[in-house]
């Protein structure tokens, strides 16, 4: 059944009360609701805990989709956790400082793909730092430029936001998908789109801090030829 992704609409919220609604085969949780981001588009989903109403405490992993849709997620617990079943109220708590360290990074990246307006052929979010690749046809990038550039755009304090359209106004404005590599989860009648006021506008499912100055400092710390026609950009934060 799908689960309510409750990051989707508030990237802050820690924890949140939930039931149990399946478990995997591979013994995976299935709950009605969660706070914890899955694994997709380049971002890995969160680690945190599960509590049950007796007190047991589950260590989470990660967080893990289980149809191509991405409509169900699934909670991996850590080898020997206490067991649970379906029914089960429980507590789910996201590590939240590994979690805003990748919203910070997330939403650098959107900045970077801003002040490099070429197409991105892949990308990565990690702990305090990222990466994406572009198309370039004619490299000519310089670190110490590009940083510059961000600090502009993190320094403008501009407000995050997201709103819905539909599959249909998605397929009707192609220009708002940058990604080569990874197209937005489309099937379920809308896309999720990432605005940060005056800067981007692009479709994404991840998490972000709600205006660029939450980003704080933030470096290109690599740019690396990895083809004829593709350069990697890689940035951390301060």
């Amino acid at each position: 059944m799908p689960t309510d992704c409750l990051f989707r609409e508030d990237a802050y919220l820690q924890d949140c009360t939930a039931r149990v609604v399946a478990l995997t085969a591979d013994g995976n949780i299935v709950l009605d609701r969660t706070v914890f981001y899955a694994t997709s588009g380049g971002q890995p989903g969160d680690s945190g805990t599960m509590t049950s109403a007796s007190g047991a405490r589950i260590p989470i992993s990660t967080a893990i989709y289980t149809d191509p849709a991405k409509t169900e997620i699934a909670h991996v617990p850590a080898p020997g956790s206490p067991p649970l079943s379906v029914g089960d109220e429980v507590v789910a708590a996201i590590d939240w400082e590994k979690r805003y360290a990748r919203m910070r990074v997330h939403t650098a990246l959107h900045l970077l793909s801003a002040a490099l307006p070429y197409a991105v052929t892949g990308g990565s979010v990690g702990d305090g730092e990222g990466r994406l690749d572009f198309d370039i046809p004619d490299a000519g990038l310089d670190k110490e430029t590009v940083t510059a550039r961000l600090a502009e755009m993190v320094a403008t304090g501009a407000a995050v936001s997201h709103r819905w359209i539909s599959d249909a106004e998605l397929e009707a404005n192609p220009g708002l998908v940058k990604t080569m590599s990874v197209k937005p989860p489309m099937g379920s009648g809308r896309v999720r789109l990432i605005e940060i006021a005056g800067l981007d506008l692009q479709p994404c499912g991840g998490t972000h801090v709600r205006a660029t100055a939450e980003i704080g400092a933030v470096r290109v710390t690599q740019i690396e030829k990895k083809g004829k026609q593709n350069r990697r950009v890689r940035l951390a934060l301060a």
